[in-house]
């Protein structure tokens, strides 16, 4: 059985269409149930719905032979994975974002509240800038306007959040979508079948 680790959510079942049509299907994932896994033997495939951050994890410590997570996981986390392919799918925006009007003062340390501390700490330093990573698990936004933080470093889909609390994007760090990604060891072992794959949903991401 190849095992395959997909993203609970929207994403996940629009990627799971993607592997559908791509000849990989598993008709009892349609099913009314709480399985947590799904089994199509006769093509030899194990699907498993997890937590989107999960999913490398599964996958880099071999739960998973291969699964889909998105870029911003794969450069926060660095998980030890091979990274396939570009699904084209569940596209946004890793930004800097904070107040219409805000402008930087070099002189003194940027306050960066996040939960992307190692995103907001690689793009910074590349800059040459100084900054205090504030780490926060959700509302983010509030921080810029509570004067806990001066921006923020965030995903932005469309926007809306932010306008909605006078914020705006002020940097774009790099684009965002779901990824095909491999066990450094299965993809040896299942090196045919997970290249068929690949080269299947290449077809269906580039539709």
């Amino acid at each position: 059985m190849l095992n395959i680790a997909l993203p609970k959510g929207r994403l996940g079942e629009k990627v799971y269409g993607m592997f559908e049509r791509a000849g990989f299907e598993c008709p009892s994932i349609h099913e009314e149930n709480r399985k947590l896994f799904f089994e199509n033997e006769a093509l030899g495939i194990r699907y498993f719905w997890v937590k989107p951050s999960d999913v490398a994890i599964y996958v880099a410590r071999g739960a998973a032979d291969i699964g889909v997570a998105g870029k911003d996981i794969l450069l926060e986390y660095r998980p030890d994975v091979y990274e396939l392919l570009d699904l084209n799918v569940g596209k946004c925006r890793m930004c800097v974002a904070g107040p219409k009007d805000f402008r930087d003062d070099p002189a003194r340390t940027l306050r960066v509240a996040t939960k992307f501390s190692h995103i907001a700490t690689d793009y910074y330093t590349s800059t040459g800038r100084d900054i205090d990573v504030i780490g926060l698990n959700g509302s983010i936004e509030l921080a810029p306007i509570l004067g806990l933080s001066d921006v923020i470093v965030d995903i932005v889909e469309t926007g809306t959040t932010l306008k909605e609390n006078n914020l705006a994007v002020l940097e774009t760090i790099v684009p965002i979508s779901a990824r095909l990604i491999a066990n450094k060891a299965s993809f040896v072992f299942y090196k045919t079948r997970i290249e068929e794959l690949t080269r299947a949903l290449a077809k269906e991401a580039t539709a």
